[in-house]
């Protein structure tokens, strides 16, 4: 249970600005058109809708368009739920048991997809909202109809980008990989840092690589372009001493500009890259009721969580126990070492955030116009300021969502104020508690997997190696392989060591897999002619190398 460290401040998102932005322009038009209407009641089901415009941001525009449909859609599904709930019981017992399950659903389904932030929570907090709306069956489909008709819009926003620049997402994460890279390939494979900066490498590579693959068929000359680039840094990552940083970060220069993508197609060996590339995304991917097998572990520490948090709300009297819920909800984590790093996160930003309201809320009762503008301003600062920090991001969140409960009518604010720091507390020692109560044995089985797949992984690119003359497409499928089970490896292991209460970790077996792995991912480089010589495609201005 760390401290230290659990609140520094980091750098912002290079494309901090896209989700603060699309989320104004996402919440702007419903809200004013609401206040024009002067039903400004309805907007908890306008910004169900707007709120989908936070998802996304890094993928690509054709996956995109498929990722916001079914967020809209999951989005729509878990209010239908809780409105249906909130208009058939106001027992509050049964609304903070629904209110639990979903937010578990939600976390499951959004981590087993990878949905990537805000991940769950923003579904946890409408859905667990609208259990506590009071509400007729006869009312649900108009309410859902207006979340639907603002994620259409939160839609449109989403996909507006592409217009101008439609391969922005991949050369941004291609970019990224290609400066870790080179920060990697600067520490020549020694020193203390190598190992912390290859393993943010190998995380930058495998997120671009994923992010290539979701675009679809490889038809596009962009993006084999962007995916030569990416295999120079994955070559860069298996032999850092052979490779040439100033280089690559050129590439990740003009990549993040508007000219053309830089060209690496010409360098020798890359046609047989890319046809090892072919061969990995002819394989299947792994089913998704597989995949949120794995997740039972924290699904059962988010329903549980999440319940205690409602319950304890309720029995202290509290006005609102989905603050609670929803605290708990947003806690979890990979392991229970990150799930107590975010609780305190989450309730220092919220504690700042009370005094945030406490101290705009004046500024609000004057009129619901200046109310509409200061969530809007709040919503624009959450996104703009979360990616350094989250509990800095929480600053902004708080009023804003004590603001929206005052859409409605005016609300006094010291009540408000008690009752979200009581709800913060509660559902932030409820979480950890069930975070510590459900332990998840699972985590050292997928170090055993890992190292296995791994292991197995080694073993065959070894094999290739030691014959007389392999195919260059099979050898190099054999490395991607391989580097991407070293970084399954790792990040299962990182996952682990997080947990408590679990058989001892293979720490000595993973060491040494991940040495002969990184020596095999090295000769593999070499053998198919990727690791040495002068680059034909670099740039006549291009510093000499010391």
């Amino acid at each position: 249970m760390p401290l230290t460290g659990v609140l520094r401040l980091g750098r912002p998102s290079d494309i901090w600005f896209k989700p603060a932005l699309s989320v104004v322009a996402s919440v702007a038009p419903p809200n004013l058109l609401l206040l024009a209407l002067g039903r400004l009641d309805l907007a908890m089901y306008t910004m169900a809708g707007s709120l989908c415009a936070l998802y996304a941001h890094n993928c690509p525009y054709a996956a995109r368009a498929r990722t916001l449909a079914l967020v809209i859609l999951g989005m729509t599904g878990g209010l239908a739920a809780a409105l249906t709930t909130a208009s058939l019981t106001t027992d509050t017992a049964v609304l903070v048991a629904v209110g639990a399950v979903l937010a578990a659903a939600q976390k499951a389904l959004c981590d087993a997809t990878r949905i990537g932030p805000p991940g769950n929570v923003v579904l946890a907090f409408i859905s667990s909202a609208a259990l506590f709306a009071p509400q007729t069956l006869a009312q649900v489909p108009g309410h859902l109809a207006w979340a639907l008709a603002a994620g259409a819009w939160a839609w449109l926003v989403g996909m507006a980008p592409g217009l101008l620049r439609p391969h922005g997402p991949e050369r941004r994460a291609t970019a990224h990989a290609l400066n870790a890279a080179a920060a990697h390939a600067a520490t020549l494979g020694t020193g203390e840092h190598q190992a912390r900066t290859r393993a943010a490498a190998a995380a930058a590579v495998q997120a671009a690589w994923q992010t290539l693959t979701a675009t679809g068929p490889r038809s596009a000359a962009t993006r084999r372009a962007l995916e030569a680039l990416l295999v120079r840094a994955e070559v860069a990552l298996a032999a850092p001493a052979d490779a040439d940083p100033r280089q690559m970060r050129r590439w990740a220069r003009e990549l993040c500009g508007t000219g053309p993508v830089p060209h690496a197609a010409d360098l020798p060996g890359t046609a047989d890259e890319l046809l090892g590339v072919d061969i990995e995304l002819a394989e299947p991917r792994t089913p998704l009721l597989r995949r949120l097998g794995g997740q039972t572990p924290i699904a059962v520490r988010t329903a549980l969580g999440c319940a205690l948090a409602g319950y304890a709300s309720l029995a202290l009297g509290v006005g609102r126990p989905y603050w609670a819920l929803v605290t708990a909800a947003a806690l979890y984590q990979a392991n229970v070492t990150l799930t107590w790093s975010r609780g305190v996160q989450r309730v220092v930003g919220n504690l700042i955030g009370v005094l945030v309201f406490a101290a705009v809320a004046p500024l609000a009762h004057l009129s619901q116009a200046v109310l509409v503008l200061l969530c809007l301003a709040f919503n624009f600062g959450a996104e703009a300021l979360i990616g350094r920090n989250y509990w800095l991001g929480t600053v902004c969140v708080t009023p804003m969502a004590l603001l929206i409960t005052e859409f409605a009518h005016v609300q006094d604010p010291g009540r408000l104020v008690t009752q979200r720091v009581v709800d913060t507390l509660v559902g932030a020692l409820a979480g950890f508690v069930a975070a510590v109560a459900v332990t998840n044995r699972r985590a050292g089985d997928r170090v055993e997997h890992a190292l296995r797949a791994a292991e197995r992984a080694r073993e065959h690119a070894a094999r290739l190696l030691a014959g007389p003359a392999p195919a260059p497409a099979g050898l190099e499928s054999a490395r991607r392989a391989l580097a991407a089970a070293l970084a399954a490896l790792r990040a299962a292991t990182d996952a682990a060591a997080g947990e408590w209460w679990q058989r001892a970790l293979p720490h000595e077996r993973v060491v040494l897999a991940e040495q002969a792995g990184h020596r095999t991912l090295a000769a593999t480089a070499r053998r198919l002619g990727l690791g040495r010589g002068p680059d034909p495609v670099a740039r006549t201005t291009e510093e000499p190398r010391p």
